[in-house]
C-alpha cells in the first residue's frame, strides 16, 4: 500500500469524521452482540425449564418475551448506528474524491505543453475518472468494512474467549491458512489490476481520437478499419477485465469454506464439551451465532483486499502524473506590462528533437510598435510566439519584456497581458457569447458585439436562430474555419491585453474581410504592441517591422519598403504574390 501513502493527507483532513466512524461502528458492534448472549440465556431457561422443572411455564414465557423483545430493539439500534457509519465514512470518500479530482485538475493545468505532447488525452481523462473512482472505493467501503470487520473481530473473539477459551481456539484455527490465501491473492488482483487500467486507457484514447476525428474517418471511408481496431481493444478489455474476474471468485467461496469449517469445529468440539458437561447448550448455540456474525466480514475481507489492490494499482498511475513537475516555473513579479519585448541571442531546441528550433534570434520590440513575422512553414515563426507566451523556456539566452527576464513575471500577470489568436482556434462547446468572455468574463453583452463587429463576425453571429447564445458543438466544429478564427479574435480583442499575438490567424478569411480587421487593429492606436505572423505579405505589409524567418533564424528585418528594395527571400515572395494576385 505504499503508494496509497501519498493520500494519507486527506485522511488527515478529515480525521474526525473517520474518527466518529470507528466510534459509531464500536457502539454498532457492542449492541450487535447481545443477541447471541440473549439467546444464551434464553436456551438456558429452557434447558432449566426442560431438565429441572423448577421454573413455571409463565416465568418461561415471560423471560422469553423479554428476551425476544430486548433482541429486537438492539437489533434496531445496532442497524441504526451502521446507517449513521455510512453516512460519515462513505460521505468521508466523496469529499477525498472531490479533493483528488481537484488536485489533479490543478496540476494537469500546471503541467507545461509538453506533457500534453507526450501524453494521450484518453489516458489523462482515465486517470483522474476511472483511477479516481477506483481511489474513492478504498476511501468508502474498504475503510468502512475494515473497521467494521477489525472491531467485529475484536470484540467477537474476545467475547468468545471469555466464554470458553479452549472452544475459542480451534475456532480460530482457520484464521493464519486464510490469511496466506489472501495475500497470494492480492498479489495478482494488483497486477491484474494495472493492466486493466492500462488497457481501458488505451480504449478511452482510441475513443476520444475516433470521436475528434469523425470527419476524416467518414471522408476517407475507413469506418470498417476503426470498427475493427476497436473490436481488438474492446476484446483485449474484456479479457483481461475476465482474468481479474476468475481471480475473484476465489474470494468469496474460500471465505465461506473457511467460515463452514470454522462452524464445524466449533459444533463437533462444542457438542463434546455439552456431552461431557463441560459447557451448557446456550453457550453452545452462542459460540455459533459469533462465528455466523463473523461470516459476513470474513467474506468482505476478499472483496476489501480485492478494493485496496485495485486503488493501490490507480493511485500509482494518478501518483506517476502528480509527481511529474511543470517545467515552466512561477516567478513572483507582478509589475504591469507596458509591451517591450526583447529577444538576446535566444536558442531553443524541442525535447527529443535533434535540431534547435531557433537559432541566436535577437530582436527588439518597442510599446506600441505592430511587428510581422513572415517564413515558410517550419520556419519557427509560432515558436517565438509560445516562447513568448512562456508555453516553453529557451534553451539559452533570454527574453526581456520591459527590460525584466520573462521567468521573473508571474504567469498570470505574463499572460494576462497577452491576447493570443492562435493559428487553429480553439472553441469550448458553450455559446458564442460564453467563448468571447473567456477573453473577459466581466464583459457585457454590448462589449461582446463591440469585438465581435471589429472581428467582422457580428453580421454572421445574429444570422444564427439563438443569435449570441448558439450553442457551439466540440471545438466549434459547427461554424466555418473563418467563423472560428474571427470568434478568437474577438475573444483576444476583448481581453485589452498590451500584447496582441496573431499566430497566422486570418488563413481562412477572404481578402476583402481580412483588410476590414487588420483595419480595426491598426484603429487600435499605439496603445498596445502588436505581432502577426503570416505567409503572406498583405498582412504584415504596413508593420513597422518585418522579420523574415528560416530554418530558425533572422535572415531579414526592416520595414516592408526597406524589404523590398533588397534583393532577398523578402522581395521574391512579394513579387511572386504579386503575380498570383494578379
Amino acid at each position: 500500500m505504499k503508494e496509497l501513502k501519498y493520500l494519507n493527507k486527506y485522511l488527515l483532513k478529515y480525521k474526525f469524521q473517520i474518527f466518529l466512524g470507528i466510534i459509531i461502528s464500536i457502539i454498532a458492534r457492542i449492541f450487535s452482540l447481545f443477541a447471541p448472549r440473549l439467546v444464551n440465556n434464553s436456551l438456558s431457561i429452557v434447558e432449566e425449564y426442560i431438565k429441572y422443572e423448577n421454573i413455571s411455564t409463565e416465568t418461561l414465557q415471560k423471560e422469553l418475551l423479554i428476551n425476544i423483545g430486548l433482541i429486537i430493539i438492539t437489533a434496531l439500534i445496532s442497524g441504526f448506528f451502521t446507517f449513521l457509519i455510512r453516512q460519515t465514512i462513505i460521505n468521508v470518500s466523496r469529499y477525498i474524491e472531490y479533493d483528488l479530482k481537484n488536485e489533479i485538475f490543478l496540476h494537469y493545468q500546471n503541467l507545461s505543453i509538453e506533457f500534453y505532447k507526450k501524453n494521450r488525452t484518453g489516458d489523462l481523462m482515465t486517470r483522474i475518472t476511472e483511477d479516481v473512482s477506483k481511489v474513492r472505493m478504498y476511501f468508502g467501503p474498504a475503510i468502512m468494512y475494515s473497521i467494521n470487520t477489525t472491531v467485529l473481530f475484536i470484540i467477537v473473539i474476545a467475547s468468545m474467549i471469555n466464554l470458553a477459551p479452549t472452544l475459542s481456539l480451534y475456532t480460530l484455527i482457520p484464521l493464519p491458512v486464510l490469511s496466506i490465501i489472501i495475500f497470494k491473492l492480492s498479489k495478482s488482483i494488483h497486477i491484474r489490476t494495472t493492466i486493466i487500467q492500462q488497457t481501458i486507457s488505451r480504449l478511452s484514447s482510441f475513443t476520444q481520437e475516433t470521436f475528434s476525428g469523425i470527419s476524416i474517418i467518414k471522408s476517407f471511408n475507413i469506418e470498417p478499419r476503426i470498427e475493427s481496431k476497436f473490436n481488438l481493444l474492446s476484446i483485449e478489455s474484456k479479457d483481461r477485465n475476465l482474468d481479474l474476474a476468475k481471480i475473484q471468485a476465489w474470494f468469496f467461496p474460500l471465505m465461506i469454506l473457511m467460515i463452514g469449517l470454522s462452524n464445524s469445529l466449533v459444533i463437533y468440539v462444542g457438542g463434546i464439551q455439552y456431552i461431557e458437561e463441560k459447557i451448557d447448550i446456550g453457550v453452545l448455540a452462542e459460540f455459533i451465532l459469533y462465528v455466523s456474525m463473523l461470516t459476513w466480514p470474513v467474506a468482505t475481507v476478499g472483496w476489501v483486499t480485492s478494493i485496496v489492490q485495485q486503488a493501490e494499482a490507480s493511485q500509482k498511475r494518478i501518483n506517476a502524473f502528480l509527481k511529474q513537475k511543470p517545467k515552466i516555473l512561477e516567478g513572483f513579479n507582478e509589475k504591469n506590462i507596458k509591451g517591450e519585448i526583447r529577444f538576446n541571442n535566444v536558442k531553443f531546441k524541442y525535447s527529443g528533437a535533434e535540431f534547435n528550433a531557433l537559432n541566436n534570434i535577437s530582436f527588439k520590440i518597442l510599446p506600441g510598435e505592430k511587428i510581422g513575422i513572415i517564413g515558410n512553414t517550419g520556419s519557427g515563426k509560432s515558436t517565438i510566439l509560445d516562447l513568448i507566451l512562456r508555453l516553453y523556456d529557451v534553451t539559452n539566452g533570454e527574453i526581456l519584456i520591459d527590460n525584466i527576464n520573462i521567468k521573473d513575471y508571474s504567469l498570470k500577470t505574463l499572460r494576462n497581458s497577452i491576447g493570443y489568436v492562435p493559428q487553429n482556434p480553439f472553441l469550448f462547446s458553450e455559446t458564442i457569447i460564453e467563448n468571447i468572455k473567456y477573453g473577459n468574463y466581466k464583459s457585457k453583452q454590448l462589449d461582446v458585439e463591440k469585438f465581435a463587429k471589429k472581428a467582422q463576425v457580428h453580421k454572421e453571429i445574429i444570422k444564427f436562430n439563438s443569435s449570441y447564445k448558439t450553442l457551439l458543438g466540440e471545438r466549434g466544429v459547427t461554424l466555418s474555419g473563418g467563423q472560428r478564427q474571427r470568434i478568437s479574435i474577438a475573444r483576444a480583442l476583448i481581453k485589452k491585453p498590451q500584447i496582441l499575438i496573431f499566430d497566422d490567424c486570418l488563413s481562412s478569411v477572404d481578402s476583402e474581410t481580412e483588410d476590414k480587421i487588420l483595419k480595426e487593429i491598426n484603429n487600435l492606436g499605439r496603445s498596445r504592441t502588436l505581432i502577426i505572423t503570416s505567409n503572406n505579405i498583405s498582412s504584415i505589409i504596413d508593420a513597422d517591422k518585418i522579420l523574415v524567418i528560416q530554418n530558425g533564424e533572422i535572415i531579414q528585418m526592416g520595414s516592408h519598403k526597406k524589404l523590398i528594395e533588397i534583393n532577398g527571400y523578402y522581395r521574391s515572395l512579394y513579387n511572386k504574390q504579386k503575380t498570383e494576385k494578379q
